[in-house]
């Protein structure tokens, strides 16, 4: 799949490309300055490179891919959503690709399998994500689902209808829409709800696109889905945030309860990751240390694309670490 026909047209696209993302563009420039343009005003970065993986980061990637080749036109960065899992085996960890979006850490066997073909990966931590859990907007019976009735929704053999999670809600199936095995988001979202020693079910549709979940349970009152904060942040008018009580109330997906650490368990960091090998290209390192630099962008991580930007000190800390990986292979 081409980067053009994967990259989807969006509001936020429209609004970078009518000049409403200044704070990402005064950061490309001064980056520009340092890296990839001569003193006499040339542009010295070029080549292509592939970035895989996540369909959560996908959004965040697009829009920092999109800025950073509008100031480096002779660099294409083809983007492809493979989920986190099927990014990492079927592309990264075998040489595919040089950069692996994420929605969760690497995992060991990942690792291993990385290693088995001399591809070294760099964590870089770009944004944190506050898990949605959606319902149709004329459900008018869920407002608030504790972590024990989301695990019987979505575990193997657990709930069938929404009177089987509470005697009051309607004898109706549960049509339930989520990330596909190959997503990081669908690793996380078991890890955290349904378990590590239980099985997510395998009744319910499975996508790695999250337009998909969104459709889905547009369209059906009885449907329920999860995906990334940023997928609902821009669909708050069709369809309907679940909050969560995980034990001290009911909590609502926002960046600010995100941010704060109160909506648990499903906020978590996002990641890329980089061949550190592929560090060697300048090209690479530079768009490395913008993505770095945009991690902390406000206007463009949360008001534009929907997550929770990296703190300065985290910033700093994910430079300096990918600084030093550049330097011990240029």
């Amino acid at each position: 799949m081409s980067r053009k026909s994967d990259r989807a047209v969006s509001r936020r696209q429209f609004l970078i490309g009518a000049g409403t993302a200044s704070a990402g563009s005064i950061a490309l420039a001064g980056c520009t300055e340092q890296g990839g343009t001569t003193t006499d005003g040339e542009d010295s970065l070029s080549g292509e490179f592939r970035m895989t993986g996540s369909s959560t980061v996908y959004p965040l990637a697009v829009e920092v891919v999109n800025q950073f080749e509008n100031d480096h036109p002779e660099v294409s960065v083809p983007l492809n959503r493979t989920g986190s899992g099927g990014g990492f085996s079927n592309h990264f960890c075998v040489g595919n690709s040089v950069i692996n979006n994420a929605s969760r850490p690497i995992t060991n066997g990942e690792s291993e399998q990385c290693s088995q073909n001399d591809v070294t990966p760099h964590e870089i931590k770009v944004a944190s994500d506050a898990v949605t859990v959606i319902v149709n907007s004329d459900n008018d019976w869920v407002e608030c689902l504790t972590v024990d009735q989301l695990a019987q929704i979505w575990r193997e053999d657990g709930a069938q209808t929404w009177r089987d999670v509470d005697s009051s809600w309607p004898n109706e199936p549960i049509n339930r829409f989520g990330a596909a095995r190959t997503s990081g988001t669908f690793d996380y979202f078991k890890e955290v709800i349904v378990g590590e020693d239980t099985n997510h079910t395998s009744d319910y549709s499975a996508t790695e696109r999250d337009n998909e979940i969104l459709a889905g349970v547009q369209r059906d009152q009885y449907a329920i889905g999860y995906f990334g904060f940023a997928y609902y942040a821009d669909n708050q008018d069709v369809v309907k945030a679940v909050s969560i009580d995980n034990g001290d109330g009911c909590i609502e997906p926002s960046l600010e309860n995100a941010r704060t650490g109160e909506y648990q368990p499903l906020s978590r960091p996002l990641f890329t990751y980089v061949a550190e090998s592929a560090l060697e290209r300048e090209e690479v390192a530079e768009f490395c240390r913008f993505f770095v630099e945009e991690s902390t962008n406000q206007e463009l991580v949360a008001d534009t694309v929907g997550y929770v930007p990296n703190t300065e000190e985290e910033r700093e800390t994910q430079l300096d670490e990918l600084n030093a990986a550049i330097e011990s292979v240029q």
